[in-house]
């Protein structure tokens, strides 16, 4: 979290632009990566995104401080944003497990990465929308918890039951005893 997150958030809710353009240029990847992965279309997420930001500027002096990061919030906007779309244009696509970023990867564990992310991707068929949600918002994101029950206006426990019996269906679909490799860059999941 920035430490001055919350103190941009006050000023941008009274409508300072440069505070919001701070929040913006901190969260615009997280956002747009989670809209792509659900869109896998550049155009889609390029816009969507947009208009999640723009909703945020909108909505930003209803938000409440509760000391969680503003990316729950914006995750929230997010996922409404994509329910909405998909609603009124199309089926849902089923969100796929995060590309790997081969630069500084040796070229076995490149290769090794990529046939255990496809193991997973397609294991993931075989979950619901919110199990898959969890998994990528904790694995992938390497959100806590108590952030993913926020994001999803769930409760800690709902969230906890529904990785639980996510990874239980994931077990015997993907090979035992072999864990995915650790994509670089990506967020250590942290325990709650």
């Amino acid at each position: 979290m920035h430490l001055n997150e919350r103190k941009l958030i006050e000023r941008a809710s009274r409508r300072d632009p440069k505070a919001f353009e701070t929040l913006y240029i901190l969260y615009f990847d997280k956002i747009y990566r989670y809209v792509y992965y659900k869109t896998k279309r550049k155009d889609e997420a390029d816009d969507m995104t947009a208009l999640v930001f723009l909703k945020a500027w909108e909505a930003i002096d209803h938000f409440h401080w509760r000391g969680y990061p503003f990316s729950t919030w914006l995750y929230r906007i997010a996922h409404n944003q994509l329910i909405d779309t998909y609603r009124t244009h199309r089926e849902f696509i089923s969100l796929d497990a995060a590309e790997p970023h081969d630069a500084g990867m040796d070229p076995l564990e490149a290769v090794e990465f990529r046939l255990r992310l496809n193991q997973v991707r397609s294991a993931f068929k075989y979950l619901t929308r919110e199990q898959e949600r969890v998994l990528t918002l904790r694995y992938f994101e390497g959100y806590s918890i108590s952030e993913i029950a926020l994001i999803m206006n769930k409760a800690p426990d709902a969230v906890r039951a529904l990785q639980h019996r996510a990874l239980r269906v994931l077990q015997p679909r993907v090979r035992s005893g072999q864990a995915l490799p650790a994509k670089p860059g990506a967020r250590t999941p942290v325990a709650v």
